[in-house]
Protein backbone atom coordinates (compact mmCIF):
# COMPACT_ATOMS: atom_id res chain seq x y z
CA UNK A 1 0.00 0.00 0.00
CA UNK A 2 1.04 3.58 -1.10
CA UNK A 3 1.46 6.14 1.65
CA UNK A 4 1.33 9.08 -0.60
CA UNK A 5 -1.04 11.40 0.24
CA UNK A 6 -1.62 9.32 4.00
CA UNK A 7 -1.07 11.14 6.96
CA UNK A 8 2.09 8.98 7.90
CA UNK A 9 3.75 9.86 4.68
CA UNK A 10 3.82 13.57 6.34
CA UNK A 11 6.84 12.57 8.77
CA UNK A 12 8.59 10.34 10.96
CA UNK A 13 6.53 10.51 14.81
CA UNK A 14 8.62 12.08 17.01
CA UNK A 15 7.20 12.58 20.21
CA UNK A 16 4.81 10.47 22.48
CA UNK A 17 2.12 12.70 24.47
CA UNK A 18 0.52 11.49 27.96
CA UNK A 19 -2.27 13.84 29.34
CA UNK A 20 -2.10 11.74 33.09
CA UNK A 21 -4.53 12.17 35.47
CA UNK A 22 -1.50 13.10 37.76
CA UNK A 23 0.89 15.00 36.38
CA UNK A 24 3.60 14.59 39.35
CA UNK A 25 3.38 10.97 39.90
CA UNK A 26 4.01 10.62 35.88
CA UNK A 27 7.10 12.68 35.71
CA UNK A 28 7.95 10.34 39.40
CA UNK A 29 7.52 7.14 37.20
CA UNK A 30 8.90 8.66 34.02
CA UNK A 31 12.20 9.89 35.55
CA UNK A 32 12.13 7.76 38.73
CA UNK A 33 11.25 4.09 37.48
CA UNK A 34 12.19 4.71 33.52
CA UNK A 35 14.92 6.94 33.97
CA UNK A 36 13.54 9.53 31.60
CA UNK A 37 14.78 12.82 32.13
CA UNK A 38 14.88 15.59 33.06
CA UNK A 39 11.11 16.97 32.13
CA UNK A 40 11.45 20.71 30.97
CA UNK A 41 8.31 22.62 32.37
CA UNK A 42 6.48 25.79 30.21
CA UNK A 43 3.70 26.43 32.20
CA UNK A 44 0.43 28.80 31.06
CA UNK A 45 0.45 28.32 27.26
CA UNK A 46 -2.16 29.37 25.62
CA UNK A 47 -1.81 29.01 21.66
CA UNK A 48 -2.10 32.24 19.66
CA UNK A 49 -5.92 32.00 17.53
CA UNK A 50 -6.20 28.54 19.54
CA UNK A 51 -9.76 27.33 17.64
CA UNK A 52 -11.68 23.76 19.63
CA UNK A 53 -13.26 22.20 15.98
CA UNK A 54 -13.41 25.62 14.73
CA UNK A 55 -14.21 27.67 17.18
CA UNK A 56 -11.82 30.03 19.65
CA UNK A 57 -11.36 28.69 23.20
CA UNK A 58 -9.44 30.34 26.15
CA UNK A 59 -7.60 26.60 26.98
CA UNK A 60 -4.08 27.04 29.21
CA UNK A 61 -2.29 24.06 29.81
CA UNK A 62 1.21 23.25 30.77
CA UNK A 63 4.17 21.21 29.69
CA UNK A 64 6.65 18.61 30.01
CA UNK A 65 9.18 17.80 27.62
CA UNK A 66 11.74 15.07 27.94
CA UNK A 67 13.81 12.67 25.56
CA UNK A 68 13.86 8.75 25.42
CA UNK A 69 16.82 8.83 23.08
CA UNK A 70 15.40 10.45 19.68
CA UNK A 71 11.71 10.23 20.73
CA UNK A 72 10.21 13.31 23.01
CA UNK A 73 7.77 12.54 26.13
CA UNK A 74 5.88 15.09 26.55
CA UNK A 75 3.08 15.25 29.28
CA UNK A 76 0.42 17.91 29.61
CA UNK A 77 -1.39 19.08 32.49
CA UNK A 78 -4.71 21.61 31.45
CA UNK A 79 -5.01 24.35 33.74
CA UNK A 80 -8.64 24.77 33.32
CA UNK A 81 -11.90 23.67 31.83
CA UNK A 82 -12.37 25.90 28.93
CA UNK A 83 -13.23 23.31 25.81
CA UNK A 84 -10.15 21.68 24.46
CA UNK A 85 -8.91 18.19 23.74
CA UNK A 86 -7.51 17.78 27.31
CA UNK A 87 -10.57 17.86 28.53
CA UNK A 88 -14.24 15.98 27.48
CA UNK A 89 -13.78 13.53 25.19
CA UNK A 90 -10.47 13.81 24.34
CA UNK A 91 -9.14 14.47 27.94
CA UNK A 92 -6.86 12.39 30.41
CA UNK A 93 -6.06 9.07 29.21
CA UNK A 94 -5.29 7.93 32.64
CA UNK A 95 -2.24 6.66 32.06
CA UNK A 96 -2.32 5.71 28.37
CA UNK A 97 -1.31 7.62 24.71
CA UNK A 98 -3.17 10.79 23.74
CA UNK A 99 -1.24 11.85 20.94
CA UNK A 100 1.69 11.48 18.87
CA UNK A 101 3.32 14.29 17.07
CA UNK A 102 5.27 14.53 13.74
CA UNK A 103 7.15 17.62 11.92
CA UNK A 104 6.63 18.96 8.76
CA UNK A 105 7.96 21.71 6.70
CA UNK A 106 4.53 22.60 5.15
CA UNK A 107 1.09 22.98 7.67
CA UNK A 108 -1.26 23.94 4.73
CA UNK A 109 0.28 20.64 2.70
CA UNK A 110 -0.51 18.60 6.20
CA UNK A 111 -3.89 20.20 6.54
CA UNK A 112 -4.82 18.77 2.86
CA UNK A 113 -3.10 15.66 3.20
CA UNK A 114 -5.42 15.06 6.75
CA UNK A 115 -8.58 16.89 5.12
CA UNK A 116 -8.00 14.20 1.89
CA UNK A 117 -8.07 11.22 4.44
CA UNK A 118 -10.72 12.52 6.19
CA UNK A 119 -8.88 13.57 9.54
CA UNK A 120 -11.02 16.42 11.51
CA UNK A 121 -8.73 19.29 12.81
CA UNK A 122 -9.23 19.47 16.20
CA UNK A 123 -7.19 21.75 18.09
CA UNK A 124 -5.34 24.83 15.75
CA UNK A 125 -2.87 27.73 17.09
CA UNK A 126 0.20 29.59 16.72
CA UNK A 127 3.17 29.15 19.38
CA UNK A 128 5.52 32.15 18.57
CA UNK A 129 6.10 31.45 14.79
CA UNK A 130 5.32 27.53 15.04
CA UNK A 131 2.17 26.47 13.82
CA UNK A 132 0.28 23.48 15.07
CA UNK A 133 -2.96 21.47 14.15
CA UNK A 134 -4.36 18.49 15.90
CA UNK A 135 -6.62 16.16 14.19
CA UNK A 136 -8.43 12.99 14.88
CA UNK A 137 -7.80 9.96 12.15
CA UNK A 138 -11.32 8.56 12.55
CA UNK A 139 -12.11 5.32 14.38
CA UNK A 140 -9.84 2.80 15.21
CA UNK A 141 -6.96 2.32 17.89
CA UNK A 142 -4.71 4.92 18.60
CA UNK A 143 -5.69 8.59 19.52
CA UNK A 144 -4.86 12.00 17.81
CA UNK A 145 -2.35 13.42 16.07
CA UNK A 146 -0.55 16.46 16.50
CA UNK A 147 1.39 18.33 13.34
CA UNK A 148 3.64 21.12 14.39
CA UNK A 149 5.45 23.36 11.11
CA UNK A 150 8.66 24.76 14.04
CA UNK A 151 9.91 28.83 13.51
CA UNK A 152 12.63 28.46 11.13
CA UNK A 153 14.38 31.02 13.55
CA UNK A 154 15.25 31.63 16.55
CA UNK A 155 17.15 28.48 19.28
CA UNK A 156 15.72 24.89 18.70
CA UNK A 157 14.43 24.38 22.28
CA UNK A 158 13.63 20.77 20.89
CA UNK A 159 17.62 19.82 20.36
CA UNK A 160 18.55 22.25 23.81
CA UNK A 161 16.28 19.83 26.10
CA UNK A 162 17.49 16.50 24.29
CA UNK A 163 20.81 17.55 24.45
CA UNK A 164 20.12 18.08 28.87
CA UNK A 165 18.37 14.56 28.66
CA UNK A 166 21.48 13.32 26.63
CA UNK A 167 23.92 14.49 29.86
CA UNK A 168 21.17 13.98 32.53
CA UNK A 169 22.86 12.92 36.07
CA UNK A 170 19.24 12.16 37.73
CA UNK A 171 19.31 15.91 39.56
CA UNK A 172 16.12 18.28 39.05
CA UNK A 173 13.99 15.87 37.67
CA UNK A 174 11.68 18.53 36.75
CA UNK A 175 13.14 21.71 35.01
CA UNK A 176 11.09 24.88 34.61
CA UNK A 177 11.66 26.31 31.24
Amino acid sequence: MALSGKIAALGEIMQLAFVPEDFDAAVAHWTGTIGVGPFHLIEGIHLEGMKYRGQPTDAVFDLALAYWGDIQIELIRPRDDHPSIYRGEYGSTGNGLHHVCILVDDIAEARRVCADAGAEVMVEGRFGASEVIYVNPGSGPGGLVEILQQAKDGPDLFAIIKAACESWDGSEPLRKL
